[in-house]
């Protein structure tokens, strides 16, 4: 399967996406991937379109390839933001963190995938909110986004200045 990079100019959003900031490094990051992979299952047959974002300039292409496999990705929602413009678009500071973009590509839900981790090593054994799912189920049914704001947990992204 492709691997695709991002280009020095982000393309306009034409559906719902959903941008999913990761690192090949970040364990919560990682222990988010079955969750990720079933919000995937659920909302890509609805037409919305989920990217990977690797964010981290130390993730190359073959620590990426090597993460999407042993995580069960699939390689074709992978992008590499080395240059942070994803980043900026979505004002991503953490990996996990979820942006939602609404068709006409405006910002609408930024934040955590769900309620799951309290804090760096302080776990619920199950979500009791779920944030993200909520956000695309708003956005599919054209309702208002609420919260459209939530603080992620986990691994910082590395500003590059």
């Amino acid at each position: 399967m492709p691997f695709f990079l991002l280009c020095a100019h982000v393309v306009a959003i034409a559906q719902t996406s959903v941008l999913i900031f990761v690192s090949t490094e970040c364990p919560v990051s990682n222990r988010y991937a079955p969750d990720i992979q079933r919000l995937y299952k659920e909302f890509a047959p609805k037409g919305v379109r989920f990217q990977l974002v690797y964010p981290n300039p130390a993730d190359d292409r073959a620590a990426i390839d090597k993460h999407l496999k042993e995580y069960g990705y699939p390689a074709s929602i992978a992008m590499r933001d080395a240059n942070h413009a994803l980043v900026k678009k979505a004002q991503a500071t953490i990996t996990p963190e979820a942006a939602v973009f609404d068709r006409d590509g405006r910002l609408v839900y930024r934040g955590r995938i769900d309620d799951r981790v309290v804090e760096l090593g302080r776990e619920r054994p199950t979500a009791t909110a779920s944030e993200l799912r909520d956000a695309l189920r708003a956005v599919l049914s054209g309702t208002p986004v609420n919260p459209a704001r939530t603080q992620a947990v986990g691994c910082f992204i590395a500003d590059m200045r």
